[in-house]
Parts: structure tokens; sequence; C-alpha cells
């Protein structure tokens, strides 16, 4: 499965093949740090607003996809709070990888990553910077990084297929 997180809240892109798009529907609420989502109710979050399940969405895919505004090198504040509370994808407990600490994988999927961010002005810095985020961000989840594209406006997405 195919599980796309962005912050448009209309998304015109066609998918092929089994997808789940998270998208701003609803007013999402930060994670708080409670560690709920490994011990209480491992894999889901405790907070009920709708985005709880993001850890479960992301055992069951095998490519993840981000579409979002690049804000200074990173996902837009909607995109990060919902990778935030997907926390629960990883397990609290650690193991050596590349020679580094990381949480042990929770489920057995295997996560290709790729994201798709757009923005006016997005200077080489930035891109720099959203690239070394994403692979770290795959080397957290135990992942590849597949794709990283930048567009300057949301129109320019809608050439995409994912």
């Amino acid at each position: 499965m195919k599980l796309i997180i962005t912050d448009l809240k209309e998304f015109q892109i066609p998918v092929t093949g089994i997808h789940k798009i998270i998208r701003p529907q609803r007013a999402i609420h930060p994670c708080i740090g409670c560690f709920g989502c490994w011990v209480k109710t491992p894999g889901s979050c405790v907070i009920a607003d709708g985005y709880e399940q993001t850890g479960i969405d992301m055992g069951q895919c095998t490519e993840l996809i981000y579409v979002s505004r690049c804000c200074y090198g990173s996902l837009s504040p909607f995109v990060k709070n919902v990778q935030d509370r997907a926390i629960s994808y990883i397990h609290p407990d650690f193991v050596l990888r590349k020679g580094e600490m990381h949480h042990k994988r929770r489920y057995d999927n295997v996560i290709s990553l790729s994201a798709y961010l757009y923005g006016e002005d997005i200077t080489d810095a930035e891109k720099e910077t959203a690239r070394k985020i994403l692979a770290a961000n795959a080397d957290n989840y135990d992942g590849v990084v597949k794709e990283i594209r930048f567009f300057k406006t949301e129109q320019e997405l809608e050439g995409l297929m994912l």
C-alpha cells in the first residue's frame, strides 16, 4: 500500500494501486510525548482526533509519500505533525543500524520514502537540508529514500503520477 501524507486539502494527483491519503480534514493535535502509543496502545496514538492510526497505517505501507510545502528545508507543519504522531510505527527499544542508535522496527514492512516538496523560493540550502532530513527519516524507519523532487508551485504537482 502507498501511504500519502499531504498538506493539500484538495488532493488532485492521480495515484495508482492501493493507497491511503492523509490530508488536513480536521484539526490535528500535536504529539505530547506521553509514550502512550508505545506502552498503552502499541502502534496507535492515544489522542483521539482522527489521526491516531497513522503509525498502524505506516506499518501496512511499502511506500510512504510526502506531498508538502517545503518549510525551511523541512515538511509543512501539518505533515510534520502527522509524522510526529506516527512515532508508534517504531518500537521503543533500540538497535544499532549503520553504526548509529535507532529504534527497532515494530512492523516487518520496509518503507520506500518519496517526497514531493513545493514552494516558490526554495533555496539550494533548503533543498540540501530537506534531502538530509528525509534521508535521516528513512534511516529512522529502517527504510530507503526512493525519490525527492522540488516544485515551484502546487500546480506543477498536477503532472505527477504517484
